[in-house]
């Protein structure tokens, strides 16, 4: 008999919440949760024993043979990173390290610091044998961090195993990162309705709700992670550029596509770009809608979210995209 459970735990440094339908609901949670575990020893850069860290920890010295997993993600992100005008740089892990915002010892890093740190982020430095699977950082200090990819990657991994599992449908939400699988099984026509977190009032309101089909929805927010140094907020969007947090209008910026990692790259590699100019970027890609909120309470839809907007909160502004396009 098919049924529906959902479980919420905490890994990957924020809340993490599935809902599965299926014969065998409680293996699949189960299953997910030792696999999520698995890419979080992988990936993270926060935990001294990572797979990641080794890599980190040889910067310099010597390559590190990893799982074709990560081998997999850091091709993909150095890739993205290195594009034009790509505000996704993976190798920024010693500014990130300098700064340390979201956790209790944040601190305001030197200009000298960053200046220093900076000079460590060339993704060009990656160096990657596909044949052996090695991945070597060629400079002492350089430091990688995934923190932009790694849920996404996650995410399709698991939806990979609920296809080869008969698994009908699921709701994977990784900290606000959400991947919809299947049909909705609550709803007539299998569509999913989709709240986008409203960013100027309090968590559990929406900005706007969204009626859509299996799909990835990826927001990224300067109001999602921030600590107060000296009386002063900086959020966690580092400008690849000057090592500071990023100077934007932009509230949030949310990419919904076919799967999660594609959502990942894109609000990397656009946020911080004028709406104008994303926009232009997302009409010219395949199979990628986006939603940008400003600070001054300005909503833009891209052309193919238009006729899916069921609520929309009364004090947000739609700009039309002809209104931007000139």
């Amino acid at each position: 008999m098919i049924k529906q459970i959902s479980k919420r735990f905490k890994l990957m440094g924020t809340v993490i919440d599935l809902s599965i339908t299926a014969t065998n609901p409680s293996d699949i949670i189960r299953l997910s949760e030792k696999i999520l575990k698995e890419y979080e020893q992988r990936f993270s850069a926060h935990s001294s024993t990572s797979e990641l860290t080794a890599i980190n920890t040889n910067a310099g010295h010597r390559p590190q043979q990893v799982h074709p997993d990560l081998f997999e993600l850091i091709s993909i992100g150095k890739t993205h990173s290195l594009a034009e005008d790509s505000g996704l740089n993976i190798a920024l892990g010693s500014v990130i390290r300098q700064w340390r915002i979201g956790f209790q010892d944040a601190r305001k890093p030197s200009s000298d610091a960053i200046k220093k740190a900076l000079a460590l982020t060339n993704p060009h430095q990656i160096r990657l044998d596909e044949t052996k699977q090695t991945v070597f950082l060629a400079q002492k200090g350089m430091a990688l961090d995934l923190g932009a990819l790694a849920k996404g990657y996650s995410a399709d991994k698991l939806k990979a195993f609920y296809q080869k599992n008969e698994v009908t449908s699921a709701v994977i939400n990784l900290g606000g990162n959400v991947l919809l699988y299947g049909d909705n099984p609550n709803s007539n026509d299998g569509s999913w309705r989709v709240g986008i977190r409203n960013p100027y009032h309090k968590e559990g309101t929406d900005s706007l709700v969204l009626k859509l089909k299996a799909c990835s929805i990826v927001t990224s927010g300067i109001y999602e992670r921030q600590s107060r140094i000296a009386g002063k907020s900086y959020h966690h969007l580092i400008d690849r550029r000057t090592g500071y947090s990023l100077k934007t209008d932009m509230v949030s910026l949310t990419i919904i596509s076919n799967d999660s990692l594609t959502g990942e790259i894109w609000t990397s590699r656009l946020y911080g770009k004028s709406p104008k100019e994303i926009l232009a970027v997302v009409d010219a890609l395949e199979g990628i809608e986006v939603i940008i909120l400003t600070t001054n309470k300005e909503l833009y839809l891209s052309n193919g979210l238009k006729n899916k907007l069921i609520y929309q909160d009364p004090e947000l502004k739609q700009i039309e995209n002809k209104e931007v396009s000139h």
